[in-house]
């Protein structure tokens, strides 16, 4: 009888977590499904020189990097003045990718890295189907041997897809 009563209270118990469990389960399939819409939204051209698991969404970035981390190395290859305004904690600026001078800086930049070290490159100026400087940068660092570098998917612009979304920001630089 009394085995009886504790295993009946230990039913009881198991079953009492189930609603609980199963919001669990519906909270992750739902961020899961939200992740997976987004994704599904960018856009690549045919002409694009990278793929979709190239280019690393911006709350997949948070989620795996903080500000002050060296898991990631950051570039942004836009203008100066874009990112005096505003731009990724710890993130480097290297120039224009559109120009020679970027391009061999951001050599420079990357010479010292392990060929798997997981690098992301942003601009952020214009959209990103149009970016002049991205597409270079991109290709260098591929041409290099990089095998973990991703483009920071920001379709707008650096202040309409990151800043404004609150996510962390410095200026200067």
């Amino acid at each position: 009888m009394v085995a009886e009563a504790g295993e009946r209270s230990e039913y009881v118990r198991k079953m009492r977590s189930l609603p609980l469990l199963g919001c669990l389960l519906l909270s992750a399939l739902w961020g899961a499904h939200s992740l997976r819409a987004e994704e599904s939204q960018v856009r690549i051209a045919r002409d694009d020189p990278w793929t979709q698991s190239d280019l690393l969404l911006p709350k997949e970035l948070l989620a795996r990097w903080k500000p002050g981390s060296s898991s990631y190395a950051i570039y942004q290859v836009g203008f100066p003045f874009l990112y005096k305004a505003g731009h990724i904690p710890g993130s480097i600026y290297v120039g224009a990718g559109k120009d020679p001078e970027g391009i061999e800086a951001l050599k420079k930049a990357v010479s010292g890295l392990p060929m798997d070290k997981k690098i992301v490159l942003y601009c952020g100026c214009c959209p990103l189907d149009v970016c002049p400087n991205i597409r270079p940068a991109f290709e260098t660092v591929k041409k290099l041997g990089f095998s973990n570098a991703k483009i920071l998917y920001l379709p707008e612009d650096f202040a309409h897809d990151w800043i404004h979304k609150g996510y962390p920001t410095e200026k200067g630089g």
